[in-house]
């Protein structure tokens, strides 16, 4: 297991480095430079000014030596500072990544929540009146893009009836706590509301193959109830499959938040990353993508170590001994 897991890091630490080279250069191809920016806010700056401002940022060397120093500095923890904001980058991006955290949450547990036992209804009353009802829901929800979805959901439930607020986050900066629940919910119904169709399908789908095995069978002819089979013999191995695509799916929610939190002016990472992009604050971009990645690769790893608990079959020290 620790082999494992060693094993892991490093790929993961790996993956991220990589993931910093072709960020790095993608944001060096941006439009706008920083330093046409600084002469543009201040008309003072001079042609010799702007010389001297590109040697203290570095911008006059070749890429590689542009990235080798961004890339030695972030490794002693030093990741720049952010001009829009200025703060340090991590200043900026720690708080809004809580909120991005909070909002992704919530939204899982509300799409779990409801699309397990849904799922699982369908499975065992498959082909009947529910199963088809549940079916044709699940299949609107995955067809509804959540920009569309949140356009909705903005209209009737706070301009027709009055009940939500449409966006911001209110007090919740400050800690706010029946007032952050109410700004959440929106985002949140958005962020679950796309998702629940397809976890439905896959819960419908692993709980049925489930339910046709020997094993249960077994435990019907020994007389077990309904709830006995369902819980304790069939949704164990269901969820196999389900914990590999939720570590799947993060990225996909990750990306998801990006576009609800720009709907709702939610002031998390996915509106911080959309500002920095479009206010050419490259090291706040690049950080931001650059944690985003690093969430992602985490939730994969931890998809990995939850999937050799839920399948016992998964057995590292033989791993360990093949050659």
């Amino acid at each position: 297991m620790m082999r494992f897991l060693v094993h892991r890091i490093v790929q993961a630490f790996v993956v991220l480095l990589a993931m910093s080279f072709v960020i790095y250069g993608l944001i060096g191809l941006m439009p706008g430079d920083p330093i046409d920016l600084m002469i543009s806010a201040d008309p003072n700056l001079t042609p010799a000014d702007a010389e001297r401002l590109k040697a203290i940022y570095g911008l006059d060397r070749p890429f590689s030596q542009r990235y080798l120093a961004w890339l030695v500095n972030a490794l002693g923890g030093d990741f720049g500072y952010s001009r829009l904001h200025a703060k340090p980058v991590m200043d900026v991006l720690l708080p809004r990544l809580g909120n991005t955290l909070v909002l992704m949450g919530v939204a899982f547990a509300v799409t779990l929540a409801i699309a397990l036992p849904i799922g699982t209804i369908a499975a065992i009353r498959r082909d009947s009146a529910a199963d088809y009802a549940i079916n044709f829901v699940a299949f609107a929800g995955i067809s509804t893009p959540p920009f569309w979805l949140a356009l909705l959901l903005i209209m009737l439930f706070s301009v027709t009836l009055g009940w939500l607020p449409a966006g911001g986050m209110g007090n919740a900066a400050m800690g706010g706590g029946f007032d952050r629940l109410t700004y959440l919910v929106l985002p949140v119904m958005t962020l679950s509301l796309a998702s629940i169709g397809g976890y439905t399908r896959y819960t419908r789908a692993a709980m049925g193959e489930a339910l046709g095995q020997d094993y249960i069978r077994t435990a019907w002819a020994k007389g077990a109830n309904m709830a006995r089979v369902v819980i304790h013999h069939a949704l164990p191995n269901a969820l196999i499959p389900i914990v590999t695509i939720i570590a799947l799916d993060f990225g996909t929610l990750f990306s998801g938040a990006l576009i609800t939190e720009t709907m709702f002016s939610y002031l998390g990472m996915g509106k911080l990353i959309y500002d920095s992009i479009m206010g050419n604050d490259f090291n706040l971009a690049l950080v931001g993508l650059l944690l985003a990645t690093f969430v992602v690769l985490m939730a994969n790893l931890f998809a990995d170590i939850a999937y050799t608990v839920l399948d016992p079959r998964i057995n590292f020290r033989a791993q360990e001994a093949a050659p």
